[in-house]
């Protein structure tokens, strides 16, 4: 795994609406991977980052919610267990620059997820941590806010969209 190559991908770049694969193994490409995606999220400001979000189609997000190195929590293999209330937040995503709506998501959920070290752990979260958990564990299924927002969200944002479509299609 070339990890140099890895870079923020924008919608609607395939990776972002394929399903990710499960990692097979954690070994120094994964570690690798993991630095790549610290550095792009910290450079961007984000308090998350999904493997499809740097292009690597791979079933591993990390999670900073202060955006800071020490900060970032490791993710991969994740199963995310929704529970309580739905409320709805303005969210954006780092691979949908310029867009930002209100979202509807569960208060709380549950993760289960292997660490960098192969270590299987289980934990609960609630307010942005969940917000941020389920986000990202979206971009694993091939979901972005985009796919999340309503038609009037869509609309208000049509110009934007558009912008990025045709940034991509450039790209190609």
């Amino acid at each position: 795994m070339e990890v140099e190559k890895y870079n923020l991908v924008q919608y609607p770049a395939e990776v972002l609406a394929s399903v990710a694969e499960p990692v097979e193994k954690i070994d120094d490409s994964i570690r690798r991977l993991i630095a790549k995606m610290t550095d792009i999220m910290i450079e961007t400001k984000g308090v998350g980052l999904a493997g499809p979000q740097v292009g690597a189609p791979l079933r591993i997000f990390i999670v900073s919610l202060d955006s800071s190195r020490e900060g970032v929590k490791v993710y991969i293999n994740p199963t995310v267990t929704v529970e309580g209330a739905v409320d709805s937040s303005v969210e954006g995503c780092l691979s949908v620059p310029g867009v930002s709506a209100k979202v509807r998501r569960f208060s709380r959920c549950s993760v289960t997820a292997t660490d960098l070290d192969g270590k299987r752990f289980h934990e609960k979260a609630e307010g942005l941590l969940a917000r941020a958990l389920q986000h990202e564990a979206d971009h694993l299924d091939g979901m972005t806010i985009v796919s999340r927002m309503g038609e009037a969200a869509k609309i208000a944002h049509r110009k934007q969209l558009r912008k990025l479509a045709e940034a991509h299609k450039a790209q190609k």
